[in-house]
């Protein structure tokens, strides 16, 4: 959250958070202290239950991801190894992919929940935009899965020991990152909170720590796709001279930075280019590099 304004306020020539603390560095806590300090209101009219969930839904769907991400290579203290990945599951892309489509859950209800119009619409326009955007996101991985020849992540990281998978599949690489910044519905997709038309989408009637929850989901997915991005194309962890969980964080703040950099220079897109980009382009691409992947692989064993 820090590194965001701070790097904003210099993208747009201003100073950004600097009273709380050195820097700024304490706005992040101050901000949290005010949304826990905040009121948590409930609208007359909402489903209280489902209303009450729904932000705990988007933000645990995002800290899940990281339970199959690995950072590095197993350890070994005293005698005993250490594996730096919560569980090398042998169906890692699909734990991915069902957990990222969970959290249009968390999106859909906490709209419809809140008994607002606008909320519904911004939830509404929130879950047609993750669904669309999730075929991308799959299609994308499948020439990845195939290269490796393995759903487990820490396989496709091995898989790339000698050449990283942007190298081999750079249509992949750019369907992947399109689809899964529109997947955190960050600029330019960030259309469920287009300010002018939805007040601020489908958290409008959230208040205190329970709306301090739809950004935190926001910030993890910021680094959830980092880090996938990380393990997928670029190497994981792998690299010469530094330690691989060093490598592994340099690549995930690099992915971070380019996304913060695009939140301030580029203008969010008309919904109807939203859908077009993902329904006719990306949809579309990401079939035929399927098939031209395949391809290239028989072409191979042949």
């Amino acid at each position: 959250m820090w590194v965001e304004r701070r790097l904003l306020a210099r993208f747009q020539v201003r100073r950004g958070p600097n009273r709380a603390g050195p820097f700024g560095l304490l706005q992040p806590l101050a901000d949290t202290v005010k949304m826990l300090c905040k009121e948590d209101t409930v609208p007359a009219e909402a489903d209280r239950a489902i209303f009450l969930a729904a932000p705990a839904v988007v933000a645990a769907t995002a800290l899940l991801v990281f339970a199959v991400v690995p950072i590095g290579r197993d350890l070994v203290v005293a005698g005993v190894r250490v594996p730096l990945v919560i569980a090398d599951v042998n169906v890692g892309v699909l734990y991915v992919l069902a957990l990222s489509s969970l959290g249009v859950y968390g999106v859909a209800l906490g709209g419809w929940a809140s008994a607002s119009k606008y909320s519904l619409l911004g939830g509404i326009r929130g879950a047609a935009q993750m669904i669309s955007y999730e075929i991308s996101l799959g299609l994308s991985l499948i020439p990845v899965v195939m290269m490796a020849r393995s759903l487990s992540l820490v396989d496709i990281v091995d898989a790339q020991a000698r050449v990283p998978f942007l190298v081999l599949q750079p249509v992949s690489f750019g369907l992947f990152l399109v689809s899964a910044v529109a997947e955190t519905k960050r600029i330019p997709f960030d259309l469920p909170e287009a300010e002018n038309e939805l007040g601020a989408g489908y958290h409008t009637e959230y208040s205190g720590m329970r709306f301090g929850l739809f950004f935190l989901g926001e910030y993890v997915n910021l680094v959830v796709l980092g880090a996938l991005l990380a393990v997928f194309f670029l190497g994981g962890w792998r690299g010469p001279l530094l330690p691989p969980f060093v490598w592994f964080a340099v690549k995930v703040l690099a992915v971070v930075f380019a996304m913060i950099w695009t939140r301030g220079t580029l203008p969010r897109l008309r919904y109807d280019q939203l859908m077009h980009l993902g329904w006719k382009v990306l949809v579309p691409v990401g079939l035929v590099n399927v098939v031209a992947t395949g391809a290239v692989l028989l072409a191979g064993k042949g």
